[in-house]
């Protein structure tokens, strides 16, 4: 069989058809390919968020690589979850749920710190992870609001993009240029990664690829194309290009047209009742002090690294006991560190462009083996509480009968284990 007609059809406008391409090409011959020792990640995004691939294809991409398990992560969105849970079903993946949103700093001791956003001090970027299966619609209830009120500023930064643009030649309009790029009638978001790729696909209609498309970034938007993404962007056969152009666009020109996020933020206090409240799990998402991006899209810059202790101590108080970090985009002495606090850790790739793999290397490493028990535990915890939300790795039933952290684990972790035997 043919299956470039179904490998295009995952990514079809109808999740039930892209359900369906995704089952043909399962029984064609097996999607999923042998599971690799250590590699998971739980920090997956979809069309509902960015990216190049619907839940379907999401989970077909993770089968071919040989995750172990993959989870969906799509910001202030979880209409896609439903979708990745069935797609895992269908090629035999175990699969979680999150939603990773931004959240309100003020009246705290980081409301005038660059924590882990680079756009806007006293945001942090933190997720829900292992959300029940029963709470889906309470979740998208919040996040319904927050969408509302954030798409009125995407369409103030269309705005405000549009007039940068103007010396290019070219205009934005939120609605005929970012909107059909979104999954916004369903449910998704539309984050500045939305407005920054329609921008990459009005430049690249204007030049087309290679040297003139960087000469009008360079020359007349004034964005640095420097190193590897000058390289990339030089080639007209890259296949990722509106990818690593949104990825430049994301670094040097979303500082101009931002405009602060506040009304539709949850407060630290509501992002945490709303974890208990439907009994998934809130973490922090480390950035850490950056170097060279792995995206492309962050330039080098200091972040929480400088008072990580204090920070770290304020998320316990408030309840935040896991940290979600990537691998691949810190440095040993980083990560050494973040496994220090004794936070229930999990591993995620942030993936959102067609370049990125989703296979992290370094989780073969010796030092990341923790990650493993970690993720059947995870898996364990999304399925207890989606039974009984009190049953869940911080649930007040847990808590009280196992109140340390390695011992929830290796409960946690059989649990998720046995979901995968069945």
């Amino acid at each position: 069989m043919d299956a470039t007609p179904l490998t295009a059809q995952l990514n079809d406008r109808d999740a039930d058809k892209r359900l369906a391409a995704l089952a043909a090409l399962q029984k064609a011959g097996s999607v999923r390919q042998p599971g690799k020792p250590y590699y998971v990640n739980n920090h997956i995004h979809t069309t509902y968020s960015f990216s190049p691939y619907s839940p379907a294809k999401a989970v077909y991409m993770a089968a071919r690589a040989g995750l172990e398990t993959a989870g969906v992560m799509d910001h202030d969105a979880i209409a896609g979850a439903n979708e990745f849970i069935e797609a895992g079903r269908i090629v035999g993946l175990p699969v979680t749920v999150g939603v990773e949103t931004r959240v309100d700093l003020s009246g705290t001791p980081f409301s005038d710190r660059l924590v882990n956003n680079p756009d806007q001090k006293g945001v942090a970027y933190m997720a829900l992870h292992g959300v029940p299966h029963g709470a889906f619609g309470d979740v998208d209830a919040v996040f319904r609001v927050v969408r509302e009120k954030r798409n009125a500023r995407n369409r103030a930064m269309c705005e405000k993009a549009s007039a940068l643009l103007q010396k290019a030649g070219l205009s934005l309009n939120f609605d005929a240029d970012v909107l059909p790029y979104s999954m916004s009638e369903e449910g998704g978001s539309v984050t500045e990664r939305t407005v920054c790729f329609a921008i990459a696909v009005k430049i690249i209609e204007k030049t087309g690829r290679g040297a003139a498309c960087v000469r009008l970034v360079k020359d007349v938007l004034n964005l640095p194309v420097t190193g590897a993404a000058l390289e990339r962007l030089s080639d007209a056969q890259n296949p990722h290009y509106e990818y690593d152009l949104t990825g430049v666009l994301k670094g040097g020109m979303v500082k101009d047209f931002y405009i602060d996020a506040r009304e539709e933020l949850l407060s630290i206090d509501r992002f945490v009742e709303l974890a208990n409240g439907t009994g998934a799990i809130a973490a922090y998402a480390y950035l850490g002090d950056v170097g060279e991006s792995v995206t492309g899209d962050k330039k080098p810059q200091k972040f929480e690294d400088a008072y990580l202790d204090e920070l770290l101590a304020f998320l316990k108080g408030k309840g935040i006991g896991t940290i979600a970090y990537m691998p691949s985009r810190n440095t040993a002495a980083q990560l050494r560190r973040i496994r220090s606090y004794n936070f229930f850790e999990i591993s995620g790739e942030d993936v959102n462009s067609s370049r990125q793999s989703f296979i992290c290397p370094q989780l073969a490493a010796p030092e990341f083996g923790r990650l493993i028990p970690a993720t059947w535990a995870l898996l364990g915890h999304e399925s207890a509480a989606t039974l009984n939300k009190a049953a869940g790795m911080f649930g007040k039933d847990t808590l009280a009968s196992l109140p340390d952290l390695p011992d929830r684990i290796a409960h946690f972790a059989l649990i998720g284990l046995a979901q995968v035997s069945r």
